[in-house]
């Protein structure tokens, strides 16, 4: 065996990718559901995800569930369980390092991991390392895993969509362009539809044609991310992993839908407050304040009204962005009208830090009750989130987001373990982990 560098994988990038995910981990956890049409998503109304068996018969990502169950009626409808699925994800990445430390947790499902240079420390070519990984996925994780193997990121992602599921595609150099012949643009990890469109208004519709086109045509009519997915169809590695993971946000962001739809203006303001706090407890988390912040309402048949707002101070505290915001929540909603679900943006994030004294005292109002919300991150820390909220949003914390079916909890939440509350789960290790 010669461990020298190798001409068809200069640099050894894989793509690793969980075959229909969410509803995996849910027959892992219930191997009596193994063959059978599994769909997760009942608390949303549609289907957030659903096995190889749903998808044979026609359920798609997307679809409204009294839709999937006219297609497919014996199929198993769960309520999503984020928090096992994050757990699934963990050991995902956990187990990717022990092949090679450099893993990039691009998604809850999936993962870039760099072999280059260690086929002589496991004694294996790089689609061996590839075969031992995906085996011990599978035998450990009890579900399926696509693997794509290749010398740039992006032809590593094409490699893992080849053959699904289950399957271990390797597209070395030489071979690229047989595999981008006939691949469709629309296909290709990095180039959205409008570049597609561009493209094919130019007579470009297949990842093989947008390859050999000339460097110079691509530099004079494409900005630079489709430059580098170019240069990546080609072999050139300009996509390099991340493997420290997101440093900051610009923006955060939370919604929540909830049914029955509602018309109550208290109702929906608890709402909004809820997630008002969300999206301060992680902007606390990363130590960012904002200084605008944008809510809105959708009704019923999906229209949105909203409003942007510009705060007097940088701020991370629910109470102070509520203040704000409650002058115009009457200018927005209508009366009658139901609505099915509030949002709020976190807008221009920057470091949290000292800010200049003002007249009337708000930044040093502020600043104590920094220490107060401060207190109340360690005791969601210990106890769970939302142990300790706002009067405002007694209403939303107090009763479930969803009535009726799709207001069924997962199964973890039901069984609770000795010392876990519906807040605050025991941090255990899967089956095997230690």
């Amino acid at each position: 065996m010669t461990w020298g560098v190798s001409q068809s994988y200069p640099r050894a990038v894989l793509h690793i990718d969980g075959d229909a995910f969410f509803a995996s981990c849910e027959v892992a956890k219930d191997p009596s559901l193994r063959g059978k049409p599994v769909i997760t998503g009942k608390e949303r109304g549609i289907v957030s995800a659903c096995t190889y068996e749903a998808k044979s018969r026609g359920v798609v990502r997307g679809m409204k569930l009294h839709e999937a169950k006219r297609m497919c009626p014996d199929a198993v409808i769960l309520p999503s369980d984020y928090e096992t699925y994050s757990l699934f994800s963990t050991r995902m990445y956990a187990i990717a390092r022990r092949y090679t430390s450099s893993v990039e947790e691009y998604g809850i499902d999936e993962c870039f991991a760099d072999i280059t240079g260690l086929r002589r420390f496991h004694r294996l070519s790089y689609p061996g390392i590839a075969a031992a990984l995906k085996r011990a996925l599978e035998a450990e994780l009890g579900m399926t895993f696509s693997i794509g193997l290749s010398c740039t990121k992006t032809l590593a992602k094409i490699g893992s969509k080849w053959e699904k599921p289950s399957g271990l595609t390797c597209i070395p150099l030489r071979e690229a362009p047989r595999f981008l012949g006939e691949l469709s643009t629309e296909k290709v990890w990095g180039i959205g539809p409008n570049t597609a469109a561009f493209l094919a208004h130019h007579g470009v519709r297949t990842a093989g044609q947008f390859a050999r086109k000339d460097e110079a045509w691509v530099r004079a009519h494409l900005a630079k991310p489709a430059r580098e997915t170019w240069q990546e169809l080609n072999g050139t590695p300009v996509l390099a992993l991340d493997l420290e993971g997101r440093a900051t946000y610009r923006s955060i962001s939370k919604t929540k839908t909830f049914t029955p739809p509602s018309a109550d203006p208290v109702f929906i303001l608890a709402q909004l407050s809820k997630n008002v706090e969300n999206a301060c407890l992680k902007a606390r988390r990363w130590h960012l304040a904002t200084e605008s912040v944008f809510f809105f309402v959708k009704t019923q048949d999906f229209r949105y009204d909203g409003c942007e707002v510009k705060l007097p101070i940088r701020t991370n505290q629910p109470h102070e962005i509520l203040a704000a915001l409650r002058p115009h929540v009457p200018k927005v909603l209508r009366k009658g009208v139901l609505y099915r679900a509030t949002g709020i943006t976190l807008g221009a994030l920057a470091e949290e830090g000292s800010v200049q004294l003002d007249l009337f005292g708000t930044v040093a109002a502020s600043a104590a009750h920094a220490k107060v919300y401060a207190s109340m991150d360690e005791i969601a820390a210990k106890y769970g989130k939302h142990t300790v909220y706002l009067g405002s949003s007694a209403q939303a914390m107090r009763h479930a987001a969803h009535e009726g079916a799709r207001g069924e909890v997962p199964a973890r939440a039901r069984n609770l373990f000795k010392g876990e509350t519906a807040r605050k789960r025991l941090n255990l290790p899967l089956l095997g982990e230690v």
